[in-house]
């Protein structure tokens, strides 16, 4: 990321288009400030698309894991009783 990447929020009404462009033909993200801090991006939409599978598919490698884990443990005899699971959601 470069300096040119951070844009003041008030600097980047007037420069939208220009900027949207940018954001588009070079895959470059922009962040855009507010009173200095970190506050919205502009970013492609294919890229923001791409974001989202990904987002997908690490929430899906996740639950894998835990059915993995699950699955060693009640193999192993990792498990409790039907009331004592009831217990313990109730809790």
């Amino acid at each position: 990321m470069r300096a040119s990447d951070v844009v003041p929020i008030s600097e980047a009404r007037a420069r939208l288009t220009e900027l949207a462009e940018e954001v588009v033909g070079t895959g470059a993200e922009k962040i855009l400030t507010k009173n200095g801090a970190s506050y919205v991006a502009i970013v492609d939409a294919r890229k923001l698309d791409y974001y989202h599978v990904l987002e997908e598919e690490h929430a899906c490698l996740v639950l894998l894991d835990d059915a993995e884990v699950g699955l060693r443990q009640v193999l192993e005899g990792q498990t409790v009783a039907e009331d004592e699971l009831k217990r313990l959601l109730a809790e």
